[in-house]
């Protein structure tokens, strides 16, 4: 039987924020199931990394309906944790799901439907062994579907008790104002904005949204912190053999130019100087910047969260380099 640290919530390594004008407290760095957590991983490092998490304070467990790969599998994973380790401790969970991405053939499969993102929260819980996700996210804008229909599909499964909050991710500020005002007037308020922020993409800085989410009272948190371990110290000198770049999955050859390599090595040497690794100091920069609530961590092992907590208590850093 899994017993966690008695200290989880005593140890200096982990810190909590309020998410915008909720009663919702979030870990400053939250745990991401994107990768590392599917079918094709080995179960018990995803257990050791869940563990180790968890025993640091971590209580935030971020999911989608088709992270994996194959798609579900990451989910399945968690609702196996859940039956071997993590239901006497539900109620100090914060696991949030999503719907968006393609997820099953077909045209009821992907986008923001009604019908797509009501079957897919309850695969998602099936797949989960919950009764109830703490936070759904609609996982990406859809252009062509009604945004009244989407936004209503989510207003519906908090009054189904299916989720207690809702969020949106990667939505345009125009949609994300419409949002905004839309699940406001119907009790069902925007708890948090999930985007893609790092010092190499600032995207939703420069839109606008990291604005409006902090004017408003709307949470945000930020994925794929390390830019895909661009913001580590794993290409500093070129590509190796072993990294995703080589795979080209995710991250193309291409993308690391002179010109990258310039700035990710005078990054380096900032660090360096602030006694920081690289990373470290990626994610203490994010955590600075206004109106950010949480960063979402992926990690391979527990050695490499372990090194992503340290951000904690890292030294503020919040200006350009």
């Amino acid at each position: 039987m899994y017993s966690p640290s008695p200290n989880r919530y005593d140890d200096s390594s982990m810190q909590y924020a309020r998410c915008g004008n909720s009663g919702v407290l979030l870990p400053k760095v939250s745990l991401g199931f994107w990768h590392n957590f599917g079918g094709f991983d080995p179960f018990e490092r995803s257990r050791a990394i869940t563990r180790y998490a968890f025993d640091h304070g971590i209580t935030h467990f971020d999911l989608a309906n088709n992270y994996g790969p194959p798609y579900g599998s990451a989910e399945d994973t968690m609702g196996r944790l859940m039956d071997e380790d993590f239901r006497p401790f539900r109620d100090e969970l914060f696991i949030s799901t999503k719907a968006g991405y393609d997820m099953w053939p077909g045209p009821y499969g992907n986008w923001g439907a009604r019908k797509y993102i009501m079957a897919s929260l309850d695969q998602s819980l099936r797949r989960m062994k919950l009764d109830y996700v703490d936070l759904f996210y609609s996982h990406r804008y859809d252009p062509d579907t009604p945004l009244e229909e989407t936004l209503q599909a989510l207003v519906d499964v908090v009054r189904q008790g299916k989720a207690l909050y809702v969020g949106i991710s990667r939505w345009p500020l125009e949609a994300t104002r419409f949002a905004y005002i839309y699940l406001k007037e119907r009790d069902v308020p925007l708890l948090i904005y999930q985007g893609r922020l790092n010092m190499l993409d600032r995207e939703p800085q420069e839109e606008g949204i990291m604005d409006f989410c902090a004017d408003n009272g709307v949470g945000f948190i930020s994925f794929s912190p390390l830019a895909q371990g661009l913001l580590t110290d794993r290409y500093l000198h070129g590509i190796p053999d072993d990294s995703r770049m080589s795979k080209g999955k995710f991250l193309k050859k291409d993308m690391l130019t002179p010109e990258l390599l310039e700035k990710l090595q005078r990054y380096n040497a900032f660090a360096e100087s602030r006694s920081e690794t690289l990373a470290e100091m990626a994610l203490a920069w994010i955590l600075n910047q206004r109106g950010v609530t949480s960063v979402l961590v992926g990690a391979s092992s527990t050695e490499q969260l372990a090194k992503n907590l340290k951000c904690i208590t890292a030294q503020p850093f919040s200006e350009n380099l």
